[in-house]
């Protein structure tokens, strides 16, 4: 059986704002992102450098591409958030026999860490889609829901992964204690899609929003909300601390 791994294309990787930015060193887009962290495009230029080789080794570890797919996701949203405390100099010197510390190595240690401690889900409750969203625009999806007023994510998170009707929404949350009608939960909602647009960083927006794909499909586009807004397994994942980030 042949091991060749068919790496994704990923077409915010020809986009101008990540091409501008592909003559820099990994340090200095480490840098970068650590320095401006109101920007995504420093995070998404770093996963397009790298994710061959996070996706060869997760391919060749899952039992289905599906799994592969969830997992390479849930490994760039753990890479994000370790990667502000990334110490990582231009100049790093062996000691002791020890190997210089690069990013590559730093990232395949994360990777390793990943594929031998995330709890993937069976294929079937699997609803994650890659081709629907790239890692770093479902990373900073996740980033700017939890920016939104507890009362607009939770109706946002009701409609949209467990596609509750209006009605239902309306019952939970007036047992809740809300009192809300149905025109409320319609006009909250498109509110809610509304900011969390806006919540995204500008250049997110730019690189995914603007010219790769539409602008966010309506609440009534449930099979592309599907792979946009399943975020089941972000919040859960039981992984130990990083990797040493002065080892290889």
């Amino acid at each position: 059986m042949s091991s060749t791994v068919n790496i994704p294309q990923f077409p915010e990787c020809d986009h101008q704002l990540v091409q501008s930015l592909q003559h820099l060193s990994d340090q200095e887009l480490v840098h970068l992102f650590q320095r401006h962290g109101e920007s995504g495009r420093y995070f998404t230029a770093i996963f397009c450098r790298y994710s061959p080789v996070v996706y060869s080794l997760i391919r060749h570890s899952a039992r289905s591409p599906v799994q592969a797919d969830y997992l390479f996701a849930l490994t760039w949203r753990h890479i994000l958030l370790e990667l502000g405390g990334v110490e990582c100099p231009e100049h790093s010197p062996s000691q002791a026999g020890e190997r210089p510390f690069t990013l590559q190595n730093w990232i395949i240690n994360v990777t390793a860490l990943c594929i031998n401690q995330a709890v993937v889900p069976e294929v079937e409750s699997i609803h994650y889609s890659l081709a629907d969203a790239s890692p770093p625009l479902w990373c900073y999806l996740e980033q700017a829901l939890d920016r939104l007023p507890p009362l607009d994510r939770l109706i946002l998170v009701m409609a949209m992964p467990f596609r509750w009707s209006e009605a239902r929404i309306v019952a939970y949350l007036r047992a809740e204690g809300e009192p809300v009608s149905a025109e409320d939960v319609r006009q909250r909602l498109e509110l809610a899609h509304h900011r969390l647009e806006e919540a995204l960083p500008e250049d997110i927006r730019e690189i995914y929003l603007h010219q790769l794909i539409q602008p966010l499909p309506s609440p009534g586009d449930d099979e592309l909300l599907d792979g946009l807004f399943d975020l089941s397994g972000l919040a859960d994942l039981p992984l130990a601390p990083a990797p040493s980030l002065t080892q290889p």
